[in-house]
């Protein structure tokens, strides 16, 4: 993969100075970002370096100070974004029932079902082209939370993720299931393909998961986030499933999307109660967090939702 289109001035300042041979950010640290699409594309495009990097920046980068400076600078714009707008209210005892309520009872707007009833070709190929940039390396972001955890949380975390990587059989590893269903639909399968044409929705969720991922002071909300996304992916894999068959889609990508609706009905328990459940009882503080954390899920995915079902109403 080769470092995307610049969308501004910052992220422009950036990616040229991630190709120099020495790399230098502090140029970039003294611009503002254009909007929030320059802000966006420039994290998304310094969390890269942590997972597969890019063909045309060297590999030391990846530790580079100033580009983490930078990045560090931009987290706090993002944080406090989401901080701001998906912290949520403290949950009574017993946690996890008040967290799996809460999540229940979240209310938004759904894709999935447009896509069960009404969605034509286009769209749905479109939809998977946006969700291509997490799916092509999902799980990922929560596999760094695992060092972070004690026994307890631990455990459970990496007998989710065993799941989520095909328990240890390549051909069901999610991610890939995922790359054989884009290449029978006839889309581009290769990591981060369509970088450059998702919408700015897309950019912020990919942030989010990284910026809970990678950051130990943040593991209760990367836990509360991955709760949220396993307690809201089985119904609506259900109906994107269903869809699909109803516009004749290749039973690739239909695997993918079956796969989820029963393995996901486990993991939301195991993500609540035995990951989320057990991380509160024995650290409370972390509370709150997990709550920010799930919130956020729901409210970014709300976000990407809004977005896409009103270009498809337009």
């Amino acid at each position: 993969m080769f470092t995307p289109k610049a969308r501004g001035e910052l992220s422009e300042a950036l990616i040229d100075a991630l190709r120099t041979d020495s790399v230098d950010a502090r140029p970039a640290l003294a611009l503002d970002p254009t909007d929030d699409g320059d802000l966006h594309i420039s994290l998304w495009v310094m969390y890269e370096l942590m997972y597969r990097g890019f063909d045309d920046v060297d590999d030391d980068v990846e530790w580079n100070p100033t580009v983490l400076e930078l990045r560090r600078s931009l987290e706090r714009l993002f944080e406090d974004e989401l901080r701001s707008k998906y912290a949520g209210e403290p949950l009574p005892e017993p946690f996890a029932d008040k967290l799996a309520e809460c999540i229940e009872n979240h209310d938004g707007v759904s894709v999935a079902a447009f896509i069960q009833r009404d969605a034509d070709l286009e769209q749905v190929l479109e939809f998977l082209r946006y969700k291509s940039i997490y799916h092509v390396k999902e799980a990922d972001p929560t596999t760094w939370v695992i060092p972070r955890l004690s026994t307890g949380p631990k455990a459970a975390v990496i007998e989710l993720q065993y799941d989520e990587y095909g328990c240890g059989d390549p051909n069901r590893l999610h991610s890939n299931m995922f790359v054989r269903g884009l290449e029978a639909c006839g889309l581009r399968s290769e990591y981060g393909a369509y970088i450059d044409d998702v919408p700015l929705e897309v950019l912020k969720q990919n942030n989010a998961w990284s910026l809970l991922g990678l950051h130990r002071r943040l593991r209760g909300a990367a836990l509360g986030h991955l709760a949220a996304f396993e307690a809201t992916s089985s119904l609506p894999s259900r109906r994107i499933a269903g869809g699909m068959e109803r516009l004749g889609l290749p039973g690739e990508m239909i695997a993918y999307y079956d796969e989820h609706v029963e393995a996901d009905a486990v993991h939301e328990q195991l993500a609540i109660r035995t990951i989320c459940g057990a991380l509160v009882e024995e650290t409370p503080s972390l509370a709150a967090d997990v709550v920010f954390g799930a919130m956020t899920c729901l409210g970014l995915e709300d976000e990407f939702a809004r977005r896409m079902l009103g270009e498809w109403s337009a």
